[in-house]
């Protein structure tokens, strides 16, 4: 009995150390991302364990705005960044600090996101349109930012100059919808995940949606030149998120109508996902979730519009293209 137990306990241990050994082969990786349905396919591969069928242990780390994830990838802090597009992240693409290695959210009608928004005050006023931002006080988070870029093409658009628009950096998403309800600026851009409460509250008043007025690629998962190194690391990361992209793609984008996604037996296992990590009610997910190409796609010729949109501003630097700062061995392009 004492040699079963032993041959027993010995076959017990030999199991654990065959689990550990897979746990330690285990590839780490931390991505930097916001509270955001822009990221929803990161959100899905972790909680349906993606990331980890690919031997993956992801940590997400979440940030508050778009250019400090950019700026904790470049440092180590994490190894892969999820978010839009900036002035500050081509700056660093461009000096060779951080490269594009695949899409993710794009601003496209029909598909809530970004949206306009005025305080009651400057409604009241006359500002009902997005057209009639011109000489207003608009918040974005930062100065060069995509919520900036919007406001360019939408200056563009309608014939304003951009130089007529008072842009009110704050820093955060969370400012700006302070700043909005508190009747210190005149309108702001943000995510209706953000805005949605502003509203429900009667803190400010909807005036469109940036994908309506000028559809554009919004975001983009993006890497250093250390961890690009690691091409097995990148390349299960960038599988696992493919796997991601097509079942949102599929399941929830494809059902959508008038911009809003149906709950059902098929969607809602997602859209709980997605509210589990954006900290919203499924409700009001359903009429949140931001176009991912199904193949994770770039739209190479828009990224290149915005850095030279961007470089004629000074926002960012000259001397680099869209070609310079994309990974090719990684990027599909659209």
């Amino acid at each position: 009995m004492i040699g079963i137990a032993r041959f027993a306990l010995a076959g017990l241990l030999a199991i654990m150390a065959m689990g550990t050994a897979r746990a330690d082969d285990m590839l780490k990786a931390k991505i930097g991302v916001l509270r955001l349905s822009s990221s929803a396919p990161v959100f899905i591969a972790q909680d349906k364990g993606y990331f980890r069928e690919a031997g993956l242990d992801v940590e997400l780390k979440f940030f508050d705005a778009a250019q400090p994830i950019a700026v904790a990838t470049t440092s180590g802090d994490v190894d892969f960044g999820v978010t839009a597009f900036t002035a500050g992240l081509y700056n660093l693409a461009g000096k060779g600090t951080l490269k594009v290695i695949g899409g993710m959210s794009r601003e496209k009608a029909g598909y809530p996101l970004i949206g306009y928004f005025a305080s009651n005050n400057a409604y009241a006023a006359g500002l009902k349109t997005p057209k009639d931002l011109a000489g207003k006080r608009v918040a974005v988070t930062q100065v060069g930012s995509s919520f900036h870029y919007s406001l360019g093409l939408l200056a563009d658009k309608y014939g304003f100059k951009l130089a007529d628009v008072k842009i009110v950096p704050l820093q955060s998403l969370s400012n700006a919808a302070a700043a909005l309800k508190g009747e210190t600026v005149d309108a702001a851009l943000l995510p209706i995940s953000t805005a949605r409460k502003l509203m429900d509250e009667g803190g400010a008043k909807f005036l469109g949606w940036v994908g309506d007025e000028t559809p554009w690629q919004l975001g983009a998962v993006f890497a250093s030149p250390k961890t690009l190194t690691n091409k097995v690391l990148v390349t299960k990361l960038l599988g696992a998120l493919a796997k991601a992209d097509r079942e949102y793609h599929d399941v929830i984008l494809a059902a959508m109508k008038d911009g809003v996604a149906p709950i059902n037996d098929k969607t809602k296992p997602l859209l709980e996902i997605i509210a589990k990590y954006t900290n919203l009610p499924v409700e009001q997910v359903v009429g949140n979730c931001a176009y991912i190409d199904p193949d994770g796609k770039l739209d190479v010729k828009n990224v290149d519009n915005q850095i030279k949109w961007l470089q004629e501003q000074g926002f960012a630097d000259k001397g680099f293209d869209a070609n310079a700062i994309i990974a090719k061995d990684f990027v599909k392009a659209d």
